[in-house]
């Protein structure tokens, strides 16, 4: 049996070409991340955009949200904005759905940038559409298809502190940003206000960032939590093996 925890990652359900194929129907996802989950220790499992197995949370440690389109603003109650993506229902729904399951289950969660802002919503926060009206700059999303940078402020006390320090350097690429955030604190800002993190401070690991860890190589918080998700899967392991069998 592997000692390497096992980790579910969203991906997009999108058309794409390679080869002889040309637009069609594809799964996709930056290598990136699964690169650095197995740096940090992990095997990794991609989940489709679609009904998710019950079973699902009986056999991963761990729930990676990945960047990706806006977040239907339906979902939280909102005109859609003329900025705002078209909706991925499917996707939506899917990350949603996984998001409330893995909190119930108590599984480590990583919400990177759209992911952080599903982690809102599901949990009944809401967004704001278009960062640059609000700040006034587009700092965050500089360029399409091109990662910016800026500082980060970490708040004093939260578990990313414990993680990343006082300040950090990150990779951006977002125009929306999540406004509440039930159930969840604030553990980090931008110099303009922007919510940069997010954690659930009543779950073992619970952390949502609206960078793109992925895109550094700066492995801590992918260490972190991958460190959360072998805790996790002996805990799942124990309860499973303590369960009563019957004999008839």
């Amino acid at each position: 049996m592997s000692s390497r925890p096992l980790v579910a990652v969203t991906c997009y359900l999108d058309r794409a070409s390679w080869r002889a194929w040309n637009d069609v129907p594809a799964l996709v996802l930056h290598q990136s991340y699964v690169d650095r989950l197995r740096a940090a220790g992990a095997d990794v499992v991609v989940v489709p955009p679609g009904p998710v197995p019950d079973r699902l949370l009986d056999v991963i440690d761990g729930l990676v949200l990945t960047g990706g389109p806006d977040v239907d603003p339906s979902r939280y109650g909102q005109p859609k904005h003329p900025t705002t993506d078209p909706a991925d229902p499917l996707r939506d729904e899917t990350e949603i759905s996984l998001v409330r399951a893995a909190l119930e289950a108590r599984r480590p969660v990583l919400g990177i940038c759209r992911g952080m802002q599903v982690m809102a919503v599901a949990t009944g926060g809401t967004l704001i559409q278009h960062l640059p009206e609000r700040v006034g700059h587009d700092e965050h999303a500089a360029a399409p298809g091109r990662f910016g940078r800026h500082p980060v402020r970490i708040v004093p006390g939260s578990r990313l502190q414990e993680i990343l320090g006082d300040e950090i350097d990150v990779p951006t690429l977002h125009h929306q940003g999540v406004v509440t955030h039930p159930g969840f604190r604030v553990a980090a800002q931008a110099e303009d206000g922007t919510v940069e993190a997010i954690e659930k401070p009543d779950h073992p690991f619970c952390i949502g960032v609206q960078w793109h860890p992925e895109a550094d190589t700066d492995l801590r918080l992918f260490t972190a939590f991958v460190a959360a998700t072998r805790t996790a899967g002996v805990s799942r392991d124990v309860t499973t093996t303590s369960q009563p069998t019957t004999t008839s």
